[in-house]
């Protein structure tokens, strides 16, 4: 039941917010924007998309091997991609990350706990790779203007993530304290795949002008959807870019185009996962081993 009242809730609150944006925003503008998106940006954009997620699949193996749990990169990369399909697909049931645990801990009895903090973990340095990147840009962008304190303080913020982020790490999780590095730089190596690929979707609508200001609001709506309001973050991107961009006064239309294409794939990349939701239990079968055991 509480399942199915969180998901109702998420439902509401993305529809909403949805009716909040449309209501704001030149329709005409929007359908326009997306009718003429130049198709080889956008296809470029998926590329850097998916490799991103290969990265973030790199860096969750890190977590699991700091804990004994040996997979193949393969087999890695394939429950990640189902991950993403639960997490964006069935939102009011189990979760990519809860399924990863499930399974992880039925074949491995690895333990519960364990797995959870690698996951747990895992995000965090991907959120730690998105908040150095949202206040550098943020520092360098026409917000940080409001103020002078601001654009300073955002570098001394950026630079306090990793030192915090690390003493967390050495104080609450210390199996993983051996990985630290090498995920931390991962995490950046993700976020930095995915900004690039931001800045495709912005080349396919032809944005020229306010392109930091642009990718500021991508990384503040990346870190916003995070937070379990919407299903898939969508409606709280929109917002973020509907305020962001009123804010400086410019017309949002643009910025709300641009939040549908990085959802479109998102989807599409997500969908991936449907397609190999048989093989998560089956694969390495072939070599006569634990379906998800190095060999």
């Amino acid at each position: 039941m509480k399942r199915k009242v969180k998901l109702l809730l998420k439902i509401l609150f993305t529809a909403a917010a949805l009716w909040f944006v449309f209501d704001k925003v030149d329709i005409r503008k929007l359908s326009e924007a997306l009718a003429e998106a130049d198709p080889f940006w956008l296809f470029g954009a998926l590329v850097l998309f998916n490799l991103s997620k290969i990265a973030s699949a790199l860096r969750l193996n890190l977590y699991f091997d700091a804990i004994g749990l040996k997979l193949t990169q393969s087999y890695n990369l394939i429950l990640y991609y189902v991950g993403m399909f639960y997490n964006l697909f069935l939102p009011g049931g189990i979760g990519g990350d809860g399924y990863k645990v499930y399974l992880l801990n039925k074949h491995f009895k690895t333990g519960i706990k364990l797995l959870l903090q690698a996951v747990l973990l895992d995000r965090l340095s991907g959120l730690a790779g998105l908040v150095i990147y949202a206040l550098l840009l943020f520092a360098a962008s026409s917000y940080a203007s409001i103020n002078d304190l601001f654009s300073p303080l955002a570098i001394v913020l950026a630079a306090s993530v990793i030192p915090l982020s690390y003493l967390a790490t050495r104080l609450f999780f210390r199996s993983f304290l051996s990985v630290f590095g090498s995920t931390m730089l991962w995490g950046l190596g993700v976020q930095f795949l995915q900004l690039i690929c931001a800045w495709m979707i912005l080349k396919s609508l032809g944005i020229e002008d306010m392109t930091i200001e642009y990718l500021t609001l991508f990384l503040v709506s990346s870190v916003v959807a995070v937070l379990p309001l919407t299903i898939g973050g969508v409606g709280i991107r929109e917002l973020t870019f509907l305020y962001g961009l009123e804010f400086l006064g410019v017309e949002p239309s643009l910025g709300v185009t641009f939040s549908f294409l990085f959802f479109a794939i998102t989807a599409l990349s997500s969908l991936t996962g449907l397609f190999l939701l048989n093989r998560v239990t089956t694969h390495g079968e072939k070599r006569g081993d634990t379906p998800l055991a190095k060999s």
